[in-house]
């Protein structure tokens, strides 16, 4: 099975919507409030949100391709599209998202490789990310990869504050 990984630019806002509503409901509705959950989704991956997002020169979106469909979607950020004002020297992973279907395939690890590879392009020192604290898959995947905890921050599903780690990486010393 062989892995694409394929820029996304505005023209995918749709697709891109669609898979970004999915995965997001797979990963997290058991353990939310439902009516928290949908008002993140309409915040979150509302058109005129993605396409801002998709037009922003800092941030990249990449679709990873497996047997012909789109099994996931990274995005990331550099500069002021940072979520959290990390400095210059510092990448964002803001998303890794797969298809639970596509999940234990390589998506993911495709993913993150596309990641660290657009890191080391913009030659950053560190790779950085935030990861809800009971998303213990996630967490478990990012510490495989080197990924340490540095802090916290406040994530709202909704109205409902919850806790992202702060999960950083060196890059470069």
């Amino acid at each position: 099975m062989m892995i694409t990984i394929k820029a996304c630019t505005i023209e995918d806002v749709d697709a891109l919507r669609t898979i970004s509503i999915e995965t997001f409901t797979e990963t997290f509705e058991a353990e939310n409030d439902p009516a928290q959950l949908a008002a993140y989704l309409e915040r979150a991956y509302n058109v005129a949100q993605l396409k801002k997002e998709l037009s922003n020169p800092d941030s990249q979106f990449f679709f990873a391709i497996l047997d012909g469909e789109v099994a996931g979607y990274l995005k990331v950020n550099a500069n002021n599209a940072q979520t959290e004002a990390m400095g210059e020297e510092a990448f964002e992973l803001e998303r890794i998202y797969v298809r639970r279907k596509f999940q234990g395939s390589g998506v993911g690890k495709a993913l993150y490789d596309q990641a660290i590879t657009c890191a080391g392009e913009l030659n950053k020192r560190e790779i950085w990310l935030g990861v809800w604290e009971h998303n213990h898959k996630a967490l478990a995947f990012y510490r495989k990869h080197g990924f340490v905890q540095t802090g916290a921050h406040t994530f709202y599903m909704g109205d409902d504050a919850q806790v992202d780690l702060i999960m950083a990486k060196p890059l470069r010393p």
